[in-house]
């Protein structure tokens, strides 16, 4: 199974969500680091994917060849992360056939209804238990 993990800025959560990932997966998974910059996919390295690409192309090269996507709900929003996800990686995002799991952070001027309000950690951790859920779904 093949978990491509998106972030940009800092990278703090595509950081902990790839720990968190290796930590309840360990070595069964492949985990691809995409970062909307470098910081970003060399912080999710660091904590144990695979393998990570930088870049629009990178990330709309890649999204269509995973089965999973994880990532902030701001990912599949054009000009979201203060800019840094382009129009052409939102969209790419949003078409792929892979399973995204969401984690909804209410910022970017985006609210997502219906959503208990707690810690970041938390929504990872959250994330992490509906990859389990729906491994079997996808693929073995």
């Amino acid at each position: 199974m093949r978990i491509a993990v998106i972030d940009g800025q800092g990278g703090g959560i595509g950081k902990a969500v790839v720990s968190k990932l290796r930590q309840a997966f360990e070595d069964s998974i492949e985990i691809v680091a995409l970062g909307t910059n470098s910081l970003a996919t060399s912080l999710m390295l660091k904590s144990g994917a695979n393998e990570g690409a930088t870049g629009e192309n990178a990330i709309v090269y890649n999204v269509s060849r995973v089965d999973f996507i994880v990532g902030p709900v701001a990912i599949v929003c054009a000009n979201s992360l203060l800019g840094e996800l382009t129009p052409l990686m939102a969209k790419a995002i949003a078409e792929s056939p892979a399973k995204k799991v969401l984690i909804p952070l209410n910022r970017c001027n985006l609210t997502v209804a219906g959503v208990e309000t707690k810690p970041l950690p938390h929504y990872i951790d959250d994330a992490i238990e509906i990859v389990k859920a729906q491994r079997g779904d996808c693929c073995v």
